[in-house]
């Protein structure tokens, strides 16, 4: 998750019970069940129709949005959104089929695409997959899709993600982000992929993109990479639940995927004290911990002791073992860094990045003294890709703040200000830039 200095997590999460205007139903339902209508939708269209189920679920938005500012929300809004994109969708088809009337080859070609639904006896079958959302998150995972391309497509086309969202998360450029998505979707429609869910072990070659997404969705919910909330407890809910759902599946049932449910419950237990009550970003070690959601936590332990089960170590084990130390801890005091730092040196072993070099950086300065940790950050390999992130700077400003280095801390709280995108951040920088400057 995000750095230790801004570890700051609301109970378990839940929705929003409603929403009074009809724009923020609508932005509701956007993000959190684009999947299960993607899903939907490419069912009906087939998966080389990608991109005309993005646009169909976008139209069915837009006339959701002006039909309920008019009329009035409706009873079930997710059905009248299913309803009105599944009938955008047939029309579609439709005129694909009108516009090939003279090409019989082509429509049977569509006809023999597009799936047909169901039978029940599949739909109720103890190995398939019931729901929608995962299904096609398998489907964004086949194996001829490169790893990191599998990411961003299951983001964008599952989660409901801007370009903007995933570039960020993947501290890369929205043109970048854009080419490839187009390519991927150019690849799925030339390789003719189907949206079938192979049984059994088969659809072990794709777990390890399903939960990559599945780690980036909690992510983005457990810190916005913009706007003026820092929680988005929809998309850490949705992301526990298809995690869930993945782990009661027999080839879900890994010692990873229980790895990866543990990490999110255990950070999940302590978003209650994220926040204060002016919605101002709280430090972990200011945090009330007994606001911690210990029926969480319990629950996040005992699918950590799954986890453990056979020799398998994944990057999963290690973070949740990592938020498993300070759930644990009585208090801040006495939170085993040690074992900390030692879950961050495998960690950073088995997957060397900046990012979790910083979060390294931040366990030696609690370990081993604030000057251990200006040096641990200047020592982080490719540190030039964290220049244009928030979070370096803040640490290095935090560093410094303890060292009593205030001009030095002012300037990089100053940065890290012109960095960040998320309100509670934006303001707790400000704030901590007034004070060293004021030092």
């Amino acid at each position: 998750m995000s750095v230790e200095e801004q570890d700051q997590q609301s109970a378990a999460p839940q929705l929003a019970a409603g929403h009074a205007h009809p724009s923020g139903l609508v932005e509701h339902f956007f993000r959190h069940e684009t999947g299960r209508l993607h899903g939907a939708l490419i069912r009906l269209v087939g998966v080389h129709n990608i991109t005309l189920a993005e646009d169909v679920a976008q139209e069915a938005m837009l006339r959701a949005l002006r039909t309920w500012s008019m009329g009035g929300v409706p009873a079930n809004p997710s059905a009248w959104i299913t309803r009105v994109a599944m009938n955008l969708a047939r029309d579609a088809l439709r005129h694909q089929r009108m516009s090939f009337a003279k090409e019989p080859d082509i429509i049977t070609h569509i006809e023999t695409t597009v799936p047909k639904p169901m039978p029940a006896a599949a739909i109720e079958g103890s190995r398939e997959i019931r729901d929608d959302a995962l299904r096609l998150m398998f489907v964004c995972c086949h194996p001829s899709i490169a790893p990191d391309a599998q990411v961003v497509l299951a983001l964008k086309v599952l989660c409901g993600f801007s370009t903007g969202e995933i570039a960020r998360a993947f501290l890369s450029g929205e043109a970048a982000i854009e080419k490839q998505l187009t390519r991927t979707k150019q690849r799925i429609q030339d390789a003719g992929l189907g949206y079938e869910i192979p049984e059994g072990e088969d659809l072990a070659p794709r777990l390890d993109g399903v939960l990559g997404a599945l780690y980036l969705l909690f992510n983005e919910g457990y810190k916005a990479s913009a706007g003026e909330r820092l929680l988005r407890e929809e998309l850490c809910q949705e992301a526990v639940r298809l995690t869930s759902l993945l782990v009661e599946h027999p080839a879900g049932r890994t010692p990873r995927s229980h790895a990866l449910l543990a990490l999110m419950l255990l950070t999940a237990a302590r978003f209650p004290s994220r926040v204060d009550e002016h919605g101002d970003l709280l430090r972990l070690d200011d945090q009330d911990r007994s606001k911690w959601n210990q029926a969480l936590i319990e629950q996040g332990l005992i699918h950590l002791v799954e986890a453990a089960r056979g020799s398998e170590l994944s990057e999963y084990h290690l973070q949740a073992g990592i938020a498993a130390c300070h759930c644990t801890a009585a208090d801040h005091a006495s939170t085993n860094w040690a074992r900390i730092l030692r879950h961050y040196d495998e960690l950073y072993r088995m997957k060397p990045s900046p990012v979790v070099a910083l979060n390294r950086a931040v366990a030696v300065a609690y370990l081993h003294g604030p000057q251990a940790g200006l040096e641990a950050v200047a020592a982080i390999p490719q540190r030039d890709r964290l220049e244009s992130h928030y979070l370096l700077h803040a640490v290095v400003g935090e560093l410094h703040w303890r060292l009593k280095n205030h001009a030095a801390a002012a300037d990089s709280f100053r940065r890290a200000l012109q960095l960040a995108h998320v309100g509670p951040e934006q303001l707790y920088l400000t704030r901590m830039m007034e004070r060293s400057t004021a030092a």
